[in-house]
């Protein structure tokens, strides 16, 4: 009776150790679950660009827009550049490696579209499969018997057959797709009788007998594309640093735009030339207007502005009464007629009446534009000369010149 329950009990382990194989190594899934409901399978996809042992890659600095380190509506950003205050120096990961998405201070080597599971990505941008795996002929890690044979039979020996319309590769280890009749240059059999253009390559339009041709981008320009975005440039052209384009030479940086000749450059759709940075900087329209452009159409707010909808709004943290609205940070605007932001008087730390007028808390008094404590007037207009001078101007633009044909401009004091 004990060997039977021996047994038994060796059966059940054996069971549930391959049971854990199975669903927590073979294919990577597990359960989670909340308090109230349990949620459906997660496939988890590995992290496969770590930080090898031993390895600390070194970065490179590079020289960005300072504009977009500005967090402050009122407050420019001058850039530590010893070129430009407009530019900022910062590190970034060199060509061949990436930020590590768990510690932005590490770099990690940057395999592309190579390696996305079952494998780590090694310096140089190669692929190394894990223990059973073996990197097919789409830069894909499979399983190798005895984990699988993917478009095959694997049995126990450790052998695989594949099924109708494939064979194995030369090194015998996983099925590939036949094709009956050779693919053309830079094709690779893809399905059983079906040839697509290898990754990096596009098919030339109008179809023609040379096959698949390789893809730059951005585009050569003064070149030729002569394999994945490397461009050969015609004689009189070059490429800039870190650059892949053959352009003109320019005595501008002309960055996201394309020197055509030595004056000239060449904005890319989505971005505007700046002449303070002689670049190309991103455009969001009107959408961001209290914040900066990052990316074309990517907007991020000032600090004291929220998103809401399509415009970056400021936040008044104590409300601007029925009347009101938040026009900038703590600052809320007055007016009984709805209209541009422009037309509003503004009561920065106060709210509004019902006749579109300002209202200090009790303690406060009303200084131009904003509510302040009476000890603190004095000084304030004493120590922000040019700031009394702006506020007071469009004080009376919105109350007085707006009714005219005329903006007045105060002098201003020092």
């Amino acid at each position: 009776m004990s060997l039977l329950r021996a047994l038994a009990v060796n059966s059940l382990l054996s069971f549930a150790f391959l049971f854990c194989y199975v669903c927590c190594v073979h294919f990577e899934k597990y359960w989670t679950t909340t308090t109230t409901t349990v949620k459906p399978w997660h496939i988890r996809e590995p992290g496969l660009s770590l930080p090898l042992p031993n390895s600390h890659p070194s970065k490179c600095l590079r020289e960005v827009p300072a504009v977009f380190f500005q967090f402050e509506k009122d407050v420019q950003v001058v850039g530590n550049s010893t070129n430009s205050i407009y530019f900022n120096v910062i590190e970034v990961c060199c060509k061949g490696y990436k930020r590590y998405d768990f510690d932005w201070n590490r770099c990690v080597p940057d395999c592309g579209n190579k390696c996305q599971a079952n494998g780590f990505c090694l310096d140089g941008g190669v692929c190394k499969c894990f223990d059973e795996f073996v990197l097919n002929h789409r830069n894909v890690c499979i399983p190798t018997c005895p984990l699988g044979c993917p478009h095959g039979q694997c049995y126990l020996n450790g052998t695989c057959i594949c099924r109708d319309g494939y064979e194995l590769d030369p090194t015998r280890k996983f099925c590939m797709p036949r094709c009956e009749f050779s693919c053309a240059h830079n094709e690779i059999c893809v399905e059983p009788n079906k040839c697509e253009c290898r990754e990096g390559y596009t098919r030339a339009l109008p179809p023609s007998t040379m096959g698949c041709q390789p893809v730059c981008i951005p585009d050569c320009g003064f070149g030729r594309c002569v394999a994945p975005n490397e461009c050969e440039c015609f004689h009189g052209y070059q490429k800039r640093l870190n650059g892949s384009a053959c352009e003109s030479n320019c005595y501008m940086r002309c960055e996201n735009g394309f020197c055509v000749n030595r004056t000239t450059c060449l904005c890319q759709n989505g971005y505007r030339f700046d002449l303070n940075t002689s670049s190309c900087l991103p455009v969001c329209d009107e959408d961001c207007e209290n914040g900066i452009c990052l990316s074309p159409g990517v907007c991020r707010c000032f600090n004291g502005y929220v998103r809401r909808g399509p415009k970056c709004e400021g936040i008044c943290d104590d409300g601007c009464g029925y009347y009101g609205k938040c026009i900038a940070p703590n600052a809320c605007g007055c007016s009984i007629i709805e209209g541009p932001v422009r037309t509003y008087q503004r009561c920065a730390h106060g709210n509004c009446n019902s006749k579109g007028r300002c209202r200090c808390k009790e303690g406060f008094v009303r200084f131009i534009d904003q509510c302040m404590e009476p000890d603190k007037v004095t000084t304030y207009a004493s120590m922000q000369p040019s700031r009394l001078n702006q506020t007071l101007l469009q004080e009376f633009n919105m109350l007085v010149g707006r009714h005219f044909m005329f903006h007045y401009q105060i002098p201003t004091f020092y």
